[in-house]
Protein backbone atom coordinates (compact mmCIF):
# COMPACT_ATOMS: atom_id res chain seq x y z
CA UNK A 1 0.00 0.00 0.00
CA UNK A 2 2.69 2.51 1.04
CA UNK A 3 6.42 2.83 1.33
CA UNK A 4 8.33 5.31 3.48
CA UNK A 5 11.28 6.89 1.69
CA UNK A 6 13.62 9.55 3.00
CA UNK A 7 12.38 13.08 2.37
CA UNK A 8 14.99 15.01 0.34
CA UNK A 9 15.48 18.35 -1.32
CA UNK A 10 13.81 16.92 -4.43
CA UNK A 11 10.56 16.74 -2.42
CA UNK A 12 10.54 20.35 -1.20
CA UNK A 13 8.37 21.83 -3.96
CA UNK A 14 5.54 19.37 -3.48
CA UNK A 15 5.46 19.81 0.31
CA UNK A 16 5.46 23.60 -0.09
CA UNK A 17 2.40 23.29 -2.38
CA UNK A 18 0.58 21.13 0.18
CA UNK A 19 1.00 23.60 3.06
CA UNK A 20 -1.34 26.28 1.76
CA UNK A 21 -2.40 28.33 4.80
CA UNK A 22 -1.08 29.65 8.09
CA UNK A 23 -3.65 27.61 10.01
CA UNK A 24 -2.78 24.40 8.19
CA UNK A 25 0.92 25.11 8.76
CA UNK A 26 0.30 25.43 12.51
CA UNK A 27 -1.69 22.20 12.58
CA UNK A 28 0.99 20.34 10.61
CA UNK A 29 4.22 21.75 12.06
CA UNK A 30 3.41 23.81 15.13
CA UNK A 31 5.44 26.96 15.68
CA UNK A 32 8.78 25.47 14.58
CA UNK A 33 8.17 26.47 10.96
CA UNK A 34 6.40 29.57 9.71
CA UNK A 35 4.09 30.25 6.80
CA UNK A 36 4.74 30.42 3.95
CA UNK A 37 6.91 27.34 3.97
CA UNK A 38 10.05 27.77 1.86
CA UNK A 39 13.18 25.94 0.74
CA UNK A 40 15.38 27.61 3.36
CA UNK A 41 13.18 26.31 6.21
CA UNK A 42 13.06 22.84 4.68
CA UNK A 43 16.85 22.77 4.23
CA UNK A 44 17.19 23.46 7.97
CA UNK A 45 14.48 20.89 8.72
CA UNK A 46 16.32 18.03 6.97
CA UNK A 47 19.75 19.08 8.20
CA UNK A 48 21.29 16.21 10.16
CA UNK A 49 18.40 13.83 9.42
CA UNK A 50 18.26 10.30 8.12
CA UNK A 51 21.56 8.74 9.17
CA UNK A 52 22.43 6.03 11.72
CA UNK A 53 22.85 8.33 14.73
CA UNK A 54 20.36 10.99 13.63
CA UNK A 55 17.99 12.61 16.10
CA UNK A 56 15.32 12.70 13.39
CA UNK A 57 14.13 10.66 10.45
CA UNK A 58 11.98 12.40 7.87
CA UNK A 59 9.94 10.54 5.28
CA UNK A 60 7.79 11.06 2.26
CA UNK A 61 4.98 8.56 1.84
CA UNK A 62 4.81 6.82 -1.52
CA UNK A 63 1.76 4.87 -2.68
CA UNK A 64 3.27 1.61 -3.95
CA UNK A 65 0.65 0.91 -6.63
CA UNK A 66 0.71 4.36 -8.26
CA UNK A 67 4.18 5.61 -7.29
CA UNK A 68 2.58 8.89 -6.21
CA UNK A 69 3.97 10.79 -3.24
CA UNK A 70 0.90 11.20 -1.06
CA UNK A 71 2.15 12.25 2.35
CA UNK A 72 4.78 13.06 4.92
CA UNK A 73 5.80 11.93 8.44
CA UNK A 74 8.73 12.35 10.79
CA UNK A 75 10.21 10.69 13.84
CA UNK A 76 12.19 13.28 15.79
CA UNK A 77 13.40 14.24 19.25
CA UNK A 78 15.12 10.87 19.37
CA UNK A 79 16.65 10.51 22.82
CA UNK A 80 18.71 7.33 22.89
CA UNK A 81 19.57 7.69 26.61
CA UNK A 82 15.91 7.81 27.68
CA UNK A 83 14.78 5.67 24.74
CA UNK A 84 12.08 8.07 23.59
CA UNK A 85 11.07 9.68 20.31
CA UNK A 86 8.27 11.82 18.93
CA UNK A 87 6.18 11.44 15.79
CA UNK A 88 5.31 14.66 14.03
CA UNK A 89 4.34 16.36 10.82
CA UNK A 90 1.90 13.64 9.86
CA UNK A 91 0.13 14.35 6.58
CA UNK A 92 -1.87 12.39 4.04
CA UNK A 93 -1.95 15.26 1.58
CA UNK A 94 -3.78 13.76 -1.36
CA UNK A 95 -7.47 13.67 -0.42
CA UNK A 96 -8.02 10.75 -2.81
CA UNK A 97 -6.03 8.54 -0.42
CA UNK A 98 -7.70 9.58 2.83
CA UNK A 99 -10.04 7.20 4.62
CA UNK A 100 -8.15 4.13 3.38
CA UNK A 101 -6.08 3.39 6.49
CA UNK A 102 -2.95 4.99 5.06
CA UNK A 103 -2.37 7.25 8.07
CA UNK A 104 -2.61 4.27 10.42
CA UNK A 105 -0.15 2.35 8.23
CA UNK A 106 2.25 5.32 8.28
CA UNK A 107 2.08 5.47 12.07
CA UNK A 108 2.55 1.72 12.46
CA UNK A 109 5.64 1.72 10.25
CA UNK A 110 7.26 4.61 12.08
CA UNK A 111 6.44 3.08 15.49
CA UNK A 112 7.85 -0.27 14.35
CA UNK A 113 11.06 1.47 13.27
CA UNK A 114 11.26 3.30 16.61
CA UNK A 115 10.80 0.16 18.70
CA UNK A 116 12.41 -2.54 16.56
CA UNK A 117 15.28 -0.67 14.91
CA UNK A 118 16.06 2.16 17.32
CA UNK A 119 15.20 0.34 20.56
CA UNK A 120 12.91 3.06 21.87
CA UNK A 121 10.76 2.53 24.95
CA UNK A 122 8.27 5.38 24.38
CA UNK A 123 6.94 7.13 21.29
CA UNK A 124 4.81 10.25 21.73
CA UNK A 125 2.94 12.73 19.57
CA UNK A 126 0.70 15.75 19.91
CA UNK A 127 -2.57 16.36 18.10
CA UNK A 128 -4.99 19.26 18.27
CA UNK A 129 -8.24 18.26 19.97
CA UNK A 130 -10.46 19.13 17.00
CA UNK A 131 -8.66 16.67 14.68
CA UNK A 132 -10.99 13.73 15.37
CA UNK A 133 -9.83 11.64 12.40
CA UNK A 134 -6.18 11.87 13.45
CA UNK A 135 -7.02 11.06 17.09
CA UNK A 136 -8.98 8.01 15.93
CA UNK A 137 -6.07 6.91 13.72
CA UNK A 138 -3.57 7.20 16.57
CA UNK A 139 -5.82 5.34 19.00
CA UNK A 140 -6.31 2.51 16.47
CA UNK A 141 -2.51 2.30 16.22
CA UNK A 142 -2.31 1.83 20.01
CA UNK A 143 -1.62 5.35 21.27
CA UNK A 144 -3.17 6.44 24.55
CA UNK A 145 -4.20 9.95 25.53
CA UNK A 146 -2.01 11.22 28.35
CA UNK A 147 -3.43 14.65 28.87
CA UNK A 148 -4.98 17.70 27.29
CA UNK A 149 -2.91 20.86 27.10
CA UNK A 150 -5.68 23.42 27.19
CA UNK A 151 -5.43 26.54 25.01
CA UNK A 152 -1.96 25.40 23.96
CA UNK A 153 -1.55 27.56 20.84
CA UNK A 154 -3.07 30.87 19.81
CA UNK A 155 -4.04 30.76 16.15
CA UNK A 156 -5.64 33.94 14.86
CA UNK A 157 -8.21 34.97 17.44
CA UNK A 158 -8.72 31.53 18.97
CA UNK A 159 -6.83 29.06 21.11
CA UNK A 160 -6.25 25.45 20.18
CA UNK A 161 -5.94 22.67 22.77
CA UNK A 162 -3.55 19.78 22.23
CA UNK A 163 -3.80 16.13 23.22
CA UNK A 164 -0.51 14.51 24.22
CA UNK A 165 -0.53 10.84 23.30
CA UNK A 166 2.00 8.02 23.57
CA UNK A 167 2.61 4.32 23.16
CA UNK A 168 5.08 2.26 25.18
CA UNK A 169 7.09 -0.65 23.85
CA UNK A 170 5.14 -3.25 25.86
CA UNK A 171 1.88 -1.88 24.39
CA UNK A 172 3.14 -2.26 20.83
CA UNK A 173 1.64 -5.28 19.10
CA UNK A 174 3.14 -4.73 15.64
Amino acid sequence: MIELQYFTQDDFEQLIRWIDSKEFMMQWAGPSLHFPLDEHQLTEYISGANHDQAEKFIYKVVHTETGAVIGHISLASIDRDNRSARIGRVLVADENYRGQGICQEMIKRVVKFAFDDLGMHRVSLGVFDFNASAISCYEKAGFKKEGLLRDYRKVGDEYWSLWEMSILEHEWTG
